[in-house]
């Protein structure tokens, strides 16, 4: 029962968070704080127009800026579909694996939470990517779950990133940097 418990914890905080969400259903941010990570408010100074005017260069220009990502992370929460870039980014740490012992356990953990069917965060990819995957993780490899990742990247780039471009959460954000050159 012990180890349940953190698994639990974990699962009653996601629920409390997308309920508050629910209670405000707006991806709209006055407040950074939530969104940034660190010191939110020097983040926010740091933070120039230009860098974020260039998130919407390309998807991989987001993803590689860490205010970026957080703040596409937020926007992915408002739309419940905080899976695929947690999902992501649990395959870009998973290929910086150099021990082999930890390979079989950390490819376990990653395909039980999001790929196999009924997962907690299952992500949505088909069925032919689902099976290949499952084999993969018999015998892992630092590139196991390169084609189910590059689902999920292809997903987000061509559903969730033209959204959140159009999005509250930007707009206000770029708003907020230009408003401190003024």
């Amino acid at each position: 029962l012990t180890p349940l418990l953190p698994h639990l914890d974990h699962r009653s905080r996601g629920m409390r968070t997308r309920l508050g969400c629910l209670s405000h259903k707006s991806d709209s941010y006055n407040d950074f704080t939530a969104i940034l990570p660190d010191k939110p408010n020097r983040a926010l100074k740091r933070l120039s127009t230009e860098e974020a005017t260039r998130w919407a260069d390309s998807f991989d220009v987001l993803l590689s800026h860490k205010y970026g990502l957080a703040a596409f992370r937020a926007f992915l929460k408002t739309e419940f579909s905080e899976e695929n870039l947690e999902f992501w980014l649990a395959c870009e740490d998973f290929k910086k694996t150099r021990s082999a012992a930890k390979l079989a356990s950390k490819a376990q953990r990653i395909f039980d939470e999001f790929i196999d069917v009924q997962a907690p965060r299952e992500v949505n990819i088909d069925f032919q990517t689902r099976e290949l995957t499952r084999r993969n993780v018999q015998e892992p490899s630092l590139s196991c779950f390169d084609q189910a990742q590059g689902k999920v990247h292809s997903l987000m780039e061509k559903d969730s990133y033209p959204r959140f471009l159009r999005s509250k959460i930007y707009t206000d954000l770029l708003s907020q940097t230009q408003r401190r050159l003024s």
